[in-house]
């Protein structure tokens, strides 16, 4: 842990009084809502099942100090909580520390603070709405009537923009996605078409990622809050796909001043086609990256025994704490600065 000396902890005072408030306000919003706060182990079997994230192992040492077996630090809690819910509780929430072995920027830190939650009956528009209250819940207790980043800023108190992701391809980059979800050449066509770059070796994943990353991801979230949802299936290896188009995800995003803020789901709750999209995701994780995490069973094992129909997110307290104070970098809302 970093020290500071007391001039430059005075800097950081003023971003750390609003941090604590605003974790007590969070608390207090899911405890008026008779949600159970719960906690879950960090160290895990399987930290995660997605591609693209990468987690911290450590080596679990037997009585003779010699290697017993691998453990990782949690990406998410969210296998745990969910194993919660097959057990019973329906609806729990726990604020916990996560790992992700990434890029370290100004809205990155390696290690950060998370709040989670989910609700059994209920689907993705109930956790749209709790983070509509959720966020205005956190303004009125710091006394915001905006949150800001740099020139922009967002009100959380008016009527919060929602959008498609298929109708912000269109908007914002003139594709029409649904047309090209198995067109990869037609996809890099339209992109190269719009001014982005695209390459010879691009997956179709990688550009869909460049897209929201230059034409979409700086524009959500300037003046209201915004939620853009219905990804396609392949961006979604949690979510459930959508009765009424299975092309498409019941996932939804969250951004505030062009930052994502939270991701969300209506979560599957089938067991085998979880875990057919497990070992997809761990396939490609290895051809792209040369790693691979192990299926936790336990997780399918409960899936299998009924998780309720629900829905659950993550969102990130420590980018919520930079647009409640307005700061520019993560690091003056964090205690002591990255590791």
């Amino acid at each position: 842990m970093k020290w500071f000396l007391p001039h430059e902890f005075d800097k950081k005072k003023p971003y750390l009084l609003a941090r604590m408030a605003m974790i007590k306000a969070v608390r207090a919003f899911f405890d008026e809502r008779d949600f159970l706060e719960i906690e879950t182990p960090i160290l895990q079997v399987c930290p995660v099942m997605d591609t693209h994230i990468h987690a911290f192992r450590t080596d679990v040492l037997g009585a003779d100090l010699t290697k017993e077996r691998e453990l990782y630090l949690h990406t998410s809690p969210e296998f745990a909580m969910k194993k919660l819910m097959v057990a019973g509780i329906p609806k729990l929430y726990q604020i916990c520390h996560v790992f992700r072995n990434g890029e370290s920027t100004r809205l990155h830190s390696p290690e950060f603070t998370m709040v989670e939650w989910y609700r059994a009956e209920s689907g993705y528009e109930d956790i749209m709405d709790d983070c509509k209250g959720l966020l205005r819940a956190v303004a009125k207790a710091l006394g915001i009537s905006h949150y800001r980043h740099k020139a922009a800023a967002c009100d959380p108190f008016a009527d919060w923009q929602k959008i498609s992701v298929s109708e912000a391809f269109m908007h914002y980059a003139g594709i029409d996605l649904p047309a090209l979800l198995d067109d990869r050449d037609g996809f890099s066509a339209a992109i190269a078409g719009a001014g982005i770059r695209v390459a010879a070796d691009d997956r179709w994943d990688d550009l869909f990622f460049r897209v929201m990353a230059e034409k979409i991801e700086p524009f959500l979230g300037m003046d209201v809050p915004c939620i853009i949802y219905d990804y396609p299936v392949s961006m979604a290896s949690l979510s459930r796909k959508k009765p009424s188009d299975p092309r498409f995800a019941e996932r939804f995003e969250l951004y505030v001043c062009g930052i994502e803020l939270a991701n969300a789901f209506g979560e599957l709750t089938d067991a085998e086609e979880q875990r057919t999209r497990f070992h997809e995701e761990m396939a490609l994780k290895n051809r792209l990256y040369g790693e691979q995490y192990p299926v936790d069973e336990e997780f399918l094992d409960a899936l299998e025994h009924g998780l309720p129909e629900s829905g659950g997110i993550a969102l990130g307290l420590d980018r919520l704490a930079m647009l409640a104070t307005g700061a520019d970098h993560i690091d003056q809302v964090l205690w002591a600065g990255k590791p």
